[in-house]
């Protein structure tokens, strides 16, 4: 479905919203902070630098590493219906961005 004839669809933009705010309330069960945007039929969460789900009205996905020999991204989904399985994978997934990004100042020489 082109993103036009989504976002002309009251009940899709519902439902990826709704999706969206399932999946921010789960995770925020889990401790991870989350933003939702809705737009064009499909809604965003928002978790981290360079975890953005993607929520229409079946699946949420994500971008879960980059596959070199094909030079594409890899996407991980999950089924909306099971948003706190999702949540899950998606906490693990923002726990392993966390700790592999460099903590500003561990090690780095002082400004001068």
């Amino acid at each position: 479905m082109s993103p036009s004839r989504a976002s002309a669809d009251p009940l899709l933009r519902a439902s990826s919203l709704d999706a969206a705010v399932r999946l921010q309330r789960a995770l925020h069960r889990l401790r991870v902070p989350a933003d939702v945007h809705d737009g064009y039929g499909l809604a965003l969460v928002s978790v981290w630098v360079g975890l953005v789900v993607w929520c229409d009205c079946g699946s949420f996905w994500w971008r879960t590493g980059w596959d070199a020999a094909r030079k594409r991204p890899v996407y991980a989904w999950h089924p909306v219906l099971e948003p706190e399985r999702a949540a899950a994978r998606i906490a693990r997934r923002y726990a392993d961005l966390r700790a592999s990004q460099t903590t500003p100042g561990a090690g780095a020489q002082p400004c001068r």
